[in-house]
């Protein structure tokens, strides 16, 4: 099978990371980066790191707004879909690259494939929502990664071509996470950082990433600002890996945070894994590092009022809340989650403990798109 796979985002370069392999085995494969992160501070690192091929097509369509970016995604793509005439066009997660992929396949009569399908918040005021809904929609194949995901998709009358598969995301961290159990690697992560003069410690510091777009609008950056300070102390900073657009906004609003939250650039793929099994606990907007954090035990506020990762949540043994940008609480579940005095010493018994199993979603997806009844 001819495969035209659409990625865009660093989420979606992890993931691909983790097909990709499967899919060479069976399937030629032809790999299309739409730039929606268009730097090399935030994409060009993880395809080194991850050993990615260099695009077969790059359209560089970054920033911007929403329409503007999915329109110049959909003017780049129609060509090359004519010119490669696929068998299927692969698109994964719920960016504006999902949306666009999505749509100009469908609109040249090519079958989709949906990576990462039936994910709902129920909110629609996200654009990720929109764009998972209407991916799923014009999908031929639907490759759910939980139970949840598959009811959700059945509620919407969708059920042809729906495969439980797993999920990705875990088959790559399952595969590094014998590289990033022993606390050295944070001596390493101290040099990459360069002069920031943190001394990173198992269980002395948060790891928090923010980048939504509802976290970028003026009240809720002022709150998850606040929150962050709040929990912030001088033995224990909150290393804070901030999304480029975040920080325009953070700088743009003259949004100050405290002192002890430290601002760093993103992270490459294992640093960020490596800071999370290490830290005391994870704050995040982000669906990736809330299931992350929950494959390596490490306790995790989740800064959204609701979140489409439901089981992560609730097979999390109580390590994973749902907080928002409510700070009073964020300091109240931080207090029984990871505690100040025991935060070495549980940090420490994770990391030793870590035995990650992949889920079998690579090898599920490649042996599904072989199947013509799909």
């Amino acid at each position: 099978m001819r495969i035209v796979s659409v990625v865009g985002t660093r989420p979606q370069l992890i993931k691909a990371a983790a097909l990709l392999p499967a899919l060479h085995g069976r399937h030629s494969d032809v790999f299309v980066d739409t730039g929606q992160h268009w730097d090399e501070q935030m994409a060009g690192v993880f395809f080194r790191e991850l050993d990615l091929p260099r695009p077969d097509h790059s359209l560089g369509v970054g920033g911007g707004s929403q329409a503007q970016q999915t329109a110049g995604m959909l003017a780049g793509l129609e060509p090359i879909l004519l010119a490669e005439r696929p068998d299927a066009v692969l698109v994964y997660g719920d960016t504006n690259s999902t949306l666009a992929g999505a749509l100009a396949a469908a609109k040249l009569g090519l079958p989709v494939a949906h990576v990462e399908a039936g994910l709902r918040s129920f909110d629609r005021s996200m654009p990720e929502e929109i764009n998972r809904v209407v991916a799923d929609h014009l999908s031929r194949w639907l490759f759910a990664p939980t139970p949840t995901a598959v009811a959700n998709l059945a509620s919407e009358g969708v059920r042809d071509g729906v495969h439980l598969v797993g999920d990705l995301m875990q088959d790559l961290a399952a595969r590094a996470s014998a590289t990033i159990r022993d606390p050295a690697i944070l001596r390493n992560i101290e040099s990459e950082l360069g002069d920031s003069g943190l001394a990173l410690r198992p269980g002395g510091f948060l790891f928090a990433t923010i980048h939504r777009a509802e976290n970028r609008e003026t009240a809720r950056v002022r709150a998850w600002a606040a929150l962050l300070s709040r929990v912030a102390a001088p033995g224990r900073p909150v290393i804070l890996a901030l999304h480029p657009g975040t920080r325009v906004v953070l700088e743009r609003e003259s949004v100050q945070l405290g002192p002890d939250v430290r601002v760093v650039d993103p992270l490459g793929y294992r640093s960020s894994l490596a800071l999370q099994l290490h830290a005391a606990a994870v704050l995040t907007d982000s669906g990736g590092v809330q299931r992350e954090a929950a494959w390596l035990g490490t306790p995790c506020l989740v800064l959204r009022g609701t979140t489409e990762w439901v089981e992560a949540v609730a097979e999390s043994a109580g390590r994973m809340v749902v907080v928002g940008l409510d700070a009073d609480r964020a300091a109240t579940e931080l207090e029984g989650l990871a505690p100040r005095d025991r935060s070495v010493s549980l940090a420490a018994q994770r990391a030793s403990a870590l035995a990650l199993a992949p889920s079998g979603a690579a090898e599920s997806i490649a042996t599904a798109l072989e199947s013509p009844d799909a």
